[in-house]
């Protein structure tokens, strides 16, 4: 498989988050500093490549309201660039060019617009597959063993792996594409923030609290080992790494 480009999905921006939402997940938002805030987006990611068009996660479907910004709130995506499948087109590509969508997992922000690709195939963990249905879901057995300190893993295509990545979701994956060099890591919402990854501090929203720890030491320890561009679902910095290919230091 050859990649041509990989790009950034992009549908808000301009948000906000707080620290005790992105921070709190095991010493309890009492710990940390609400007036402490960081930026917030919202972004999925598109691989094209010579054997078709593979998505990581979509967004929320199309016209969806979203909260308004207020005054201490936890979470503010920001304000809307484009609906999704809006966002898509103005990249150059149709929904029916898409062939793969690697579901980080079950979330509306990252599976509403599913049934807007009639000819892709939708990879997906068991466990976060439970409401959907049809011959194009694809429930992922994670057959290929350990991918480098990953226990487990499916291969994709060359170089592109679909990883086992709990606690999050019951069912939570991360996907690794190495391209040029770099791994690129497409988390879903292993983190909420890069400050987060940075600091090694689980946000307060997760199924699973210690497989959720589990998966965050192994995403690290990946990165330590292997030069990452971490891109990130709900913070600028994920579209901002794509663009500068910068590779993440902890």
């Amino acid at each position: 498989m050859k990649v041509k480009t990989i790009k950034a999905i992009r549908m808000f921006d301009g948000g906000f988050m707080n620290q005790p939402f992105a921070f709190g997940g095991e010493e309890g938002k009492e710990k940390f500093d609400e007036q402490i805030i960081y930026r917030s987006s919202l972004q999925n990611f598109l691989i094209d490549t010579d054997d078709g068009v593979i998505l990581v996660d979509t967004g929320f479907e199309d016209n969806m309201v979203a909260p308004p910004k207020r005054l201490g709130a936890p979470l503010y995506m920001g304000e809307k660039i484009m609906d999704y499948t809006e966002a898509l087109t103005a990249l150059g590509y149709a929904p029916e060019q898409v062939t793969k969508i690697l579901v980080t997992h079950k979330h509306p922000d990252h599976t509403g617009a599913l049934k807007y690709f009639p000819n892709a195939k939708i990879y997906i963990s068991p466990e976060d597959a439970e409401k959907l249905d049809g011959a194009n879901i694809v429930r992922v057995a994670y057959k290929d063993g350990p991918y480098k300190n990953f226990p487990a893993c499916e291969k994709i295509a060359e170089g592109l792996y679909f990883i086992e990545a709990k606690g999050h979701t019951k069912g939570n994956s991360i996907v690794v594409l190495e391209h040029e060099g770099l791994c690129y890591m497409f988390h879903g919402d292993v983190t909420y923030c890069d400050a987060a990854l940075k600091a090694n501090k689980l946000s307060i929203v997760f199924e699973d609290r210690d497989a959720a720890r589990q998966t965050l030491n192994l995403v690290r320890e990946f990165i330590g080992a292997n030069p990452t561009v971490y891109l990130s679902t709900h913070c600028p910095e994920g579209y901002e790494n794509l663009e500068l290919k910068r590779v993440m230091k902890l």
